[in-house]
C-alpha cells in the first residue's frame, strides 16, 4: 500500500489529519495570493475551508431571521474551530446588559452570566463597541487577575481556553453589538488558525446579521406605512358620514370623532371604524 508525505507525517508527528489539511489550503491561499495576486488560481475547488464558507455564505443567505442566524453560525464555529467544545453567543440588550440567545451546552450560559454580573470577561468586552475584535485567553487559571468572577467560573466547568470575537461592531440602534464565544476544555487549545477563522465567521455572521436587521427594518416600515395609510383612509370615510348626514364641514367632523373618541377613551381609528361599519353609531353624540 503507497503512502503519501501527509500520512508519514502523521504517524511520525501525531498531526491529526484535518488539522493538515486546513493548514495546507491557508498555505496555498497565501502563497498563491503573495505571488500572483489572484489567490483564487491556485485554490483547490473542493478545500474544506473553502467548501466550509461556501456552504455556510449560502445557508446565511437563505436565513430568515437572527435565530436562524445565530444556530447557523454556531453550528459551523463547532466545525471550523477543531479545538471548539462549547460555542455561545452574546448580545447585547438596548438597555446595555448582555444575553446568551443561543449555545451548544446549558454550562456556557451560566459561564457567560458570571460575566455578566461583573461586567468583566472576553465576551463582554468583545461585544462592547469600543472592545477589542478579539480577546483571547489560553489558560484561565491564570486570568483571575484579569477576569475573576469569569475565569473562576469556567475553570469550575473544566473549560480552561476562551476565545471570543466581535459581532456587528459597527452598529448603529436599532441593531446591537455582539460576540461570538468558543470554549475548550485544554488550555492553549486554538491556534493562530483558529483565530483566523474565528475571526472570518464573525465577519460572515456580522454582515448576515446586518442584513437580518436591514430586511426586519424595512419590514416594519412598511408595515407601518399600510397602517398609517389604512388609519387615514378610515378617519376620512368617517369624517365623510358625519359631514353628509350631519352637514358639517371637514374640520367639524373630525373634531366630533375627536372629542368623542377621548370621552370613549377609545382611539380615534376605532372609533373612525365603527362610524365606518355603523353610520348611526354617532347619532346621539
Amino acid at each position: 500500500m503507497q503512502h503519501s508525505d501527509t500520512a508519514r507525517a502523521d504517524e511520525t508527528t501525531g498531526t491529526d489529519p484535518a488539522e493538515l489539511a486546513w493548514a495546507e489550503e491557508r498555505s496555498r491561499f497565501v502563497t498563491a495570493e503573495n505571488g500572483s495576486g489572484h489567490a483564487e488560481d491556485d485554490i483547490p475547488v473542493a478545500g474544506p475551508l473553502a467548501a466550509e464558507f461556501g456552504a455556510l455564505t449560502a445557508a446565511l443567505l437563505a436565513a430568515g431571521s437572527v435565530g436562524d442566524v445565530l444556530a447557523r453560525v454556531v453550528a459551523a464555529a463547532r466545525r471550523v474551530v477543531p479545538g471548539a467544545d462549547l460555542v455561545s453567543v452574546t448580545l447585547r440588550d438596548p438597555e446595555g446588559g448582555f444575553h446568551t440567545p443561543i449555545e451548544t451546552g446549558p454550562e456556557a450560559s451560566s459561564i457567560d452570566e458570571a460575566q455578566y454580573r461583573s461586567g468583566r470577561g472576553p465576551c463582554v468586552e468583545s461585544a462592547r463597541p469600543d472592545g477589542p475584535a478579539l480577546a483571547l485567553s489560553d489558560d484561565l487559571r491564570n486570568d483571575d487577575d484579569r477576569w475573576p468572577e469569569f475565569a473562576a467560573e469556567s475553570v469550575r466547568y473544566g473549560y480552561l481556553s476562551i476565545l471570543a470575537c466581535s459581532l456587528v461592531p459597527d452598529c448603529r440602534p436599532p441593531q446591537l453589538p455582539g460576540a461570538l464565544n468558543v470554549y475548550a476544555r485544554a488550555a492553549g487549545a486554538f491556534t493562530p488558525d483558529d483565530r483566523d477563522r474565528l475571526l472570518l465567521l464573525s465577519t460572515h455572521a456580522s454582515l448576515a446579521l446586518a442584513n437580518c436587521a436591514a430586511v426586519s427594518a424595512t419590514q416594519l416600515q412598511e408595515t407601518q406605512l399600510r397602517e398609517a395609510i389604512a388609519s387615514r383612509d378610515v378617519i376620512g370615510q368617517a369624517k365623510g358620514i358625519l359631514m353628509a348626514r350631519r352637514g358639517l364641514s371637514a374640520d367639524q367632523a373630525f373634531d366630533v370623532l375627536r372629542r368623542t373618541s377621548q370621552d370613549l377613551n377609545v382611539k380615534l381609528v376605532q372609533l373612525a371604524g365603527t362610524v365606518t361599519a355603523n353610520p348611526t353609531a354617532l347619532d346621539r353624540e
